[in-house]
């Protein structure tokens, strides 16, 4: 080794009381790890998302299979995923995101719409690919970067991080939203091609698969951004690697056999049961993101309730997510002042407070409880993840971040089964008190009856959380 690469080893230890503090920027993981989250949350589709699907010529039962099929891909990955980044990787595994990214959405940029079988199964196999991406990239990227971090900065940054990766995905979620949503209008392209001096006749059929190619390039952008990307492994001393501060793969031993996987997977497993802080960080996180987050989902409906015009839903969702440039930056300097306690307390508040100012649904004004709420998922998701990051070692982290994926969307999940039993109970006692009302008419009234439900139901999860975070460390004790 010579002197310059001593003086470069030097002036990366953590521990040594000459070194210079440097912005996490300045690590090329931590760039990449901002990067791609922004270039693979960009879609293009979202905010037409229900109405692509539809006008592609499948049904809304179609369209709800293939939801399930979705969550059902990342809920069986999810786990799995999170030990093989362990194991082989966190690059590799995202590598295996970013191609899995693009074939989803060459697939159905491409679909036929002529026949409707071969359509269906396209799109099946797009739901399927785009839920194993979502379940690869879980936790496998924020462990990459923490590492990354760990290695060549300062953890206590870790909040700046995530604080900036917000701020930078919620920039690019309103462009996409706007955007989007406005390609997706034939007459307003239609009258920019003229504008532009353009031949064309821009129909629906044309504009349907603009938001798809558009998606694609962003698809084309994470691959780039993950193959980028340099493997950090910690050893459990957290010793340089000479080599690795000059872009050289530093890398755990391979390893690739299903039992490798099984066993770190039941490693982290039992470490989350016998940690009472990460299971009850993981419990109440859930709680939150899950009933929050199918508020959320049915957000486009309650919009129409409290008449807010339809055309403004676009403009409503890059709104909702300045948030994302606004709460960040608060949970940042709330995590550093206040304890978890007290911050989860606020985020139960905040969360209760919206969901029961949007069960009254009000007219116009009924879009301020639903700030709210999208304020306390922004919250909910710094939180969980700084604390839970913290708290972890380096080399089960990416299982544990993939355990709470799983354990978040299967709540959702069951979240969303339980609220269709719901429906199905209320939509009954309506139809029974009133058999005139006309079938939309008896729709509305089931979901606004539907969305009392929430809050008391968080209420009871509340509950039962702060027993089982009193009991649960006590029973570990004996």
């Amino acid at each position: 080794m010579n002197l310059h690469e001593i003086q470069e080893d030097a002036a990366i230890d953590t521990n040594s009381p000459h070194m210079t503090k440097k912005s996490p920027l300045s690590i090329p993981n931590i760039r990449l790890f901002i990067m791609f989250r922004v270039f693979f949350n960009s879609r293009f589709y979202y905010p037409v998302f229900t109405i692509l699907f539809l006008d592609f010529g499948l049904t809304m039962s179609q369209f709800a299979l293939l939801n399930a099929a979705w969550a059902a891909s990342i809920v069986f990955a999810e786990v799995p995923s999170g030990a093989l980044a362990d194991i082989i990787g966190r690059r590799k595994l995202l590598v295996a995101t970013g191609l899995l990214m693009v074939a989803e959405m060459l697939i159905i940029c491409f679909a036929p719409r002529s026949n409707p079988t071969i359509l269906f199964i396209a799109f099946l196999a797009n739901r399927i690919l785009s839920g194993m991406a979502e379940a690869a990239a879980s936790g496998a990227d924020e462990a990459l970067a923490y590492d990354s971090l760990k290695r060549y900065g300062n953890t206590d940054d870790w909040g700046s991080v995530i604080e900036m990766q917000m701020r930078w995905k919620s920039i690019a979620f309103i462009v996409a939203m706007s955007v989007g949503a406005a390609v997706y209008d034939p007459a307003l392209m239609q009258g920019l091609s003229n504008r532009l001096g353009f031949d064309l006749v821009i129909t629906q059929a044309v504009t349907l698969r603009i938001p798809l190619f558009m998606t694609l390039v962003m698809a084309v952008l994470t691959l780039a951004t993950t193959l980028s990307m340099k493997e950090v492994h910690e050893s459990e001393t957290g010793t340089h690697t000479p080599g690795a501060d000059k872009g050289e793969s530093v890398t755990s031993p391979p390893a690739s056999s299903a039992k490798q996987a099984f066993a770190m997977t039941l490693k982290a497993g039992r470490w989350i049961l016998s940690t009472p802080a990460a299971l009850v960080l993981i419990f109440a996180g859930l709680t939150f993101d899950g009933i929050s987050r199918m508020v959320i989902t049915l957000s486009s409906q309650y919009y129409r309730l409290v008449n807010i015009p339809e055309a403004l839903f676009g403009l409503i969702g890059a709104a909702m997510a300045l948030l994302g440039l606004v709460v960040p930056r608060l949970a940042y300097r709330m995590s550093e002042r206040f304890s978890p306690g007290f911050n989860f307390i606020v985020v139960a508040i905040l969360s209760l407070a919206g969901l029961w100012g949007m069960s009254v649904f009000m007219p116009i004004w009924g879009l301020l409880p639903a700030l709210v709420l999208f304020s306390t998922m922004y919250l909910t998701g710094f939180f969980i993840s700084d604390y839970l990051n913290k708290m972890t070692s380096s080399d089960q982290r990416a299982t544990v971040l993939s355990f709470k994926g799983l354990s978040f969307n299967l709540f959702y999940g069951i979240v969303g089964i339980l609220y269709s039993v719901l429906l199905a109970h209320t939509r009954t006692s309506v139809t029974g008190a009133d058999g005139m009302l006309t079938e939309q008419a008896t729709e509305n009234i089931v979901f606004i009856k539907s969305f009392t439900w929430f809050p008391w139901s968080l209420i009871i999860m509340i509950v039962v959380v702060v027993v089982f975070s009193k009991v649960y460390p006590t029973r570990q004790e004996r």
